[in-house]
């Protein structure tokens, strides 16, 4: 487990933090009071998005593990939530390695709860922003072999990253590190399927302090650009590949796919 020493402050207790927010729409107890107020005021459906965006997660990682991916670099982990993504690969793939990347230090504080990998497998911790990829990279290349397909997995991140600090920059130069027969798995809020949702969830997450930059399809599916999607392609997130005993997947205002690179 890493951690950079700048980036390893204390707790703010004072203000909101999305991993916390998101761990309190999903009815953890890992938040404060101050990321509950944000909770509280967001209109029901935050709930039905936060289990909805795990849920395509969940879906997401064992089609990998049944393809035989058995890297993957999760960038903005959250606070850990069972089944974490290692416990879902490893059920397929034993000897998978994972490394987990957030910025929030009580993440880190949990993160022992992210590093008990099966014991054929490796899981791995850095505490990072997105907006370092590099940093990223650096570390994750002690654990994994960048000569052989890796999982990059975006959940529900990208859209706390505004358009002027370069959103699709980021993602672009970290699919670049990939070699052929990578994945890139995401899932974004989109500004475009419930407009007055979205403006009144990224209005009340500004007066916590958190920005949110919630995007059209159009710009979501630039996050792909020069990728292969895999079927079903850029859908939202209850219609990628949902469970077979659901007759018709319930709306849901968040974009989510898988493309392979090329």
């Amino acid at each position: 487990m890493t951690t950079d020493p700048q980036q390893a402050a204390r707790i703010d207790t004072g203000k909101a933090h999305p991993a916390r927010v998101y761990d309190w729409l999903l009815g953890g107890k890992d938040n404060y009071p101050v990321d509950e107020a944000v909770g509280e005021k967001l209109p029901p459906e935050a709930k039905d998005a936060a289990r909805q965006n795990r849920g395509f997660m969940h879906r997401a990682a064992t089609w990998l593990a049944g393809e035989g991916i058995d890297q993957f670099l999760d960038i903005g982990t959250g606070i850990p939530t069972a089944p974490n993504l290692h416990q879902i690969v490893q059920q397929t793939v034993p000897t998978a390695k994972v490394v987990y990347t957030d910025n929030d230090p009580i993440v880190l504080r949990h993160a022992e709860a992210l590093l008990v990998s099966h014991t054929d497998g490796v899981t791995d911790y850095i505490q990072a922003d997105v907006r370092e990829p590099e940093h990223i990279v650096e570390h994750a290349r002690h654990v994994l072999d960048f000569t052989r397909p890796i999982a990059l997995s975006l959940i529900a991140l990208m859209h706390f990253i505004p358009d002027e600090q370069d959103a699709h920059g980021i993602v672009r130069n970290l699919v670049a590190t990939l070699p052929s027969g990578s994945y890139l798995v995401l899932s974004h809020a989109a500004s475009d399927l419930y407009p007055e949702l979205a403006a009144q969830v990224t209005a009340e997450y500004a007066k916590g302090g958190i920005t949110l930059g919630f995007r059209a399809r159009p710009e979501v599916a630039r996050f792909f650009d020069g990728l292969a999607l895999v079927a079903p392609g850029l859908v939202t997130a209850t219609e990628w590949n949902p469970p077979a005993s659901e007759d018709a997947p319930e709306g849901s205002g968040i974009y989510a796919a898988v493309a392979r690179v090329r």
